[in-house]
Parts: C-alpha cells; sequence; structure tokens
C-alpha cells in the first residue's frame, strides 16, 4: 500500500525536484518515513540524503501532535459535526495501544520502529497524547522508533533491490 501511495504522490508533485516530492511524503499520515523512502529509491535519491529528508520530514509534525492534538480534540468534540470523526481517531490509534500502555518507553519505541500498517510516529504520538506520556520521554521513544524503522525501510528500499541487480 505505502508503494501504490508513493507512486501516487511521485506523479501528483511531478514538476516538482525529488527531495521535495520525498520531503513532503515523509510528512503525510500513513506514509510517513515508510513511504518516503520507498519514492526516494524509486526517484534514485542516494541513501544518505533519503534518510535526512525522511527523518527530518517525519519528524516536523510529532512535536505538534504531543503537544497540542489533545487541546485540538476536546474543542472539535465540542461540535456535532466533528465528534464522531474525532472520537472515531481516538478509538482507532486507543485500539493499538495495549503495548505502549503495559511498556510504555519500549511499547511506544517499537511501535514506531516495526513498518507495519497502522504503525508510525504520527499514530505513535497521538497514543502518547491520549495516554498522558511525558513529551520529552514520547518523543525520544519516537526518535528511537524512527531510527529502527529507517534501518528496516533501508534494507527494504535500497539494500535488497541493490543486491538483486547487482549479485543475483
Amino acid at each position: 500500500m505505502a508503494e501504490s501511495l508513493a507512486n501516487w504522490f511521485i506523479q501528483a508533485l511531478g514538476g516538482m525536484p525529488p527531495e521535495v516530492i520525498v520531503f513532503i511524503i515523509s510528512m503525510v499520515p500513513i506514509l510517513e518515513l515508510r513511504g518516503g523512502l520507498i519514492a526516494a529509491a524509486l526517484l534514485g535519491i542516494p541513501i544518505v540524503p533519503a534518510i535526512a529528508i525522511c527523518l527530518i520530514g517525519n519528524m516536523i509534525p510529532i512535536p505538534f501532535i504531543l503537544f497540542f492534538i489533545t487541546p485540538i480534540f476536546k474543542w472539535l468534540k465540542r461540535t456535532k459535526l466533528l465528534r464522531p470523526l474525532v472520537e472515531k481517531l481516538e478509538k482507532k490509534a486507543m485500539s493499538k495501544s495495549d503495548q505502549i500502555q503495559k511498556y510504555e518507553f519500549i511499547g511506544l519505541m517499537l511501535f514506531v520502529g516495526i513498518p507495519l500498517p497502522g504503525t508510525g510516529a504520527w499514530t505513535g504520538a497521538l497514543i502518547a497524547s491520549l495516554l498522558d506520556i511525558r513529551p520529552k520521554k514520547a518523543f525520544l521513544a519516537i526518535c528511537i522508533g524512527l531510527l529502527i524503522a529507517t534501518t528496516i525501510m533501508c534494507v527494504i528500499s535500497y539494500l535488497i533491490p541493490y543486491l538483486v541487480q547487482h549479485v543475483f
């Protein structure tokens, strides 16, 4: 799914420099760093700049989510129109919170670090905020998780294709 969404963004943002496309993809929920690294590999961006672009792009929204999402959600829940949407988002995020709640720092780090559908920095920050995990602690766990996800995604997006092309 991340690859098809990344391809869609690449086509939709076609006239922009590849680095800007990858940066934008890395900031988008669902795609985040995973989609950014896939797009970077597809666009031929070397691995080191790709890592920097994707990490920065994925990390920019996280402090805003950690500090402001709870008050924003409280405010939005006061409206009839948006209350169901906010409650649905909260319910979906909290349905994935068991391990984070149980193991807190390590749980959050692994939740962000293991690139599976529905995991990532955005959802991790939302869950951390809803569970009242201290923002500094949550941010550190998310950053370490992003480094784990970066390693896994670089193997998938860069190393395996390289080995397939040059070794096999």
